[in-house]
């Protein structure tokens, strides 16, 4: 499922906080590591497929990255500047480490404007999205694999 209102989520998640270490959404429960703020486990049990990541990453209907990040994709118009770039993120961060930032950044900055895409518990969210990710598992590790590969 996508969610194409993500740019009028991105203010309603602002508030959003993680309120335990082990969370429980529609599909697939996590654990945060926090001695090395990761997510270890997938959320699927299987690798993710990078090029899928990169649609679902340049897709302005789901993952929507370039919102905010400047990518290696110089086909894509309209990169955002309001967060750092995505280059070489795959040789600074572990694709666990990487997992994190995208389930729920909020863990490691409280005050980060980054939605949670794998957070279901949205404030003031349409009702046609109340409890739902804004990413599926398997498109948080596939946007992960993606990731891991920009180095």
């Amino acid at each position: 499922m996508t969610h194409p209102v993500l740019g009028r989520v991105v203010a309603a998640v602002v508030c959003a906080t993680l309120t335990g270490v082990a969370v429980a959404t529609e599909a697939a429960k996590y654990t945060v590591d926090k001695s090395n703020y990761s997510i270890p486990e997938s959320l699927t049990g299987k690798a993710g497929d990078p090029d899928n990541g990169k649609q679902v990453a340049v897709s302005r209907k789901s993952g929507n990255c370039l919102a905010c990040h400047t990518m290696p994709i110089p086909e894509q118009p309209f990169h955002g500047r309001i967060a750092p770039p995505l280059m070489g993120v795959g040789a600074r961060f572990t694709p666990a480490q990487l997992r994190l930032r995208v389930v729920n950044p909020k863990v490691l900055n409280p005050s980060s404007i980054m939605p949670a895409f794998y957070k279901t518990d949205y404030h003031q969210a349409l009702k046609q999205f109340a409890g739902k990710p804004i990413l599926t598992a398997q498109e948080v590790e596939d946007v992960v694999a993606y990731l891991a590969t920009l180095k």
